[in-house]
């Protein structure tokens, strides 16, 4: 009888359970992402900017002002509009809410949006999407002053970001270069593989990361394996809105993982990724919830001092 087999008999007599699992479960042995908390990533950064706003006040500058528009009586929508107005409050952010009904024609929305453009106490402007099938968004998005575009989602803002001379950027996607970042992660240099090609996120964390040194390969529902496209990259982005869509088996050793979607499933919350076996083979992999979305309310308060920043000095 060998010395390693009395060994491991050993082991099983005198261990428990958890080290007999530990034993010979080769998935226990594997690697453990590091979580990355963007929720703490994000109080970090609205602290700095609350004291920020609070010197800029005791130099005799006001405090910024964010406009929200609802338009209906959207359940989420209305959740989300209640945070962000706590957001505010709690930096020092005065906040000014439009609740509009669901039958407000496109009209009286543009007419909101245009007095709310020639305000000079108000420095940025957010409506919050979905809204209603009636309504043009894309126009919405348009009339919206470039400089108090605090969503980030103008042309002239995504326009300004793909030459390089970023203004006022997307949340999300800049969010994830905040929190990447506060995570002492080099992106320099790194194969990047998003997922999710939409205007508001996919398309303006493709420019984010071009910015960033990254080499990019983009996603969308007509590529052609997406498995290989995942396999080979060392940092992934995922922001598809579809559960469990990337495996996490295709996520190679050592890769870095950004889960930004987010699906309610019995009532939880999961991201698009297989959070749990991905999780085995990443360095880093965010949380759903409290990854990327806590990054996106901090990166809107900061865009909204920012707006603030750039009224005052007139840009266009």
């Amino acid at each position: 009888m060998s010395i390693l087999y009395l060994i491991i008999i050993n082991i099983l007599i005198s261990s428990s359970s958890d080290n007999i699992y530990c034993l010979f479960n080769r998935n226990y042995l594997a690697m453990t992402a590091k979580i990355i908390d963007g929720k703490a990533i994000a109080e970090q950064n609205l602290n700095k900017l609350k004291q920020e706003i609070l010197e800029r006040e005791n130099n005799d500058i006001r405090r910024p002002c964010l406009a929200v528009i609802l338009v209906g009586d959207d359940p989420a929508s209305s959740i989300y509009v209640n945070k962000k107005k706590s957001a505010c409050e709690n930096v020092g952010i005065k906040s000014v809410s439009h609740q509009l009904p669901t039958d407000t024609n496109q009209s009286n929305l543009n007419d909101l949006i245009n007095t709310l453009n020639q305000d000079e106490d108000v420095d940025g402007i957010l409506v919050q999407s979905p809204l209603p099938k009636h309504l043009d968004e894309e126009l919405i998005i348009e009339l919206i002053s470039p400089n108090k575009d605090v969503d980030g989602f103008h042309p002239f803002n995504i326009g300004s970001l793909a030459i390089r001379q970023p203004r006022l950027r997307s949340c999300t996607p800049y969010g994830v270069i905040k929190m990447l970042k506060a995570s002492n992660i080099n992106l320099e240099g790194l194969d990047a593989t998003i997922v999710g090609v939409s205007n508001n996120v996919g398309r303006p964390m493709a420019l984010e990361l071009l910015l960033e040194k990254c080499t990019i390969t983009s996603c969308h529902s007509r590529t052609k394996d997406l498995e290989a496209k995942v396999r080979q990259a060392d940092l992934v982005v995922v922001a598809a809105g579809k559960q469990n869509l990337v495996r996490g088996e295709w996520i190679k050793k050592g890769a870095i993982v950004v889960d930004i979607g987010i699906n309610r499933i019995n009532n939880k919350l999961v991201g698009d990724v297989e959070f749990e076996v991905a999780s085995q083979n990443a360095s880093y992999i965010t949380p759903v919830p409290g990854g990327v979305g806590p990054m996106t309310v901090a990166t809107l308060m900061e865009n909204t001092l920012q707006a603030q920043k750039l009224n005052a000095i007139g840009l266009q």
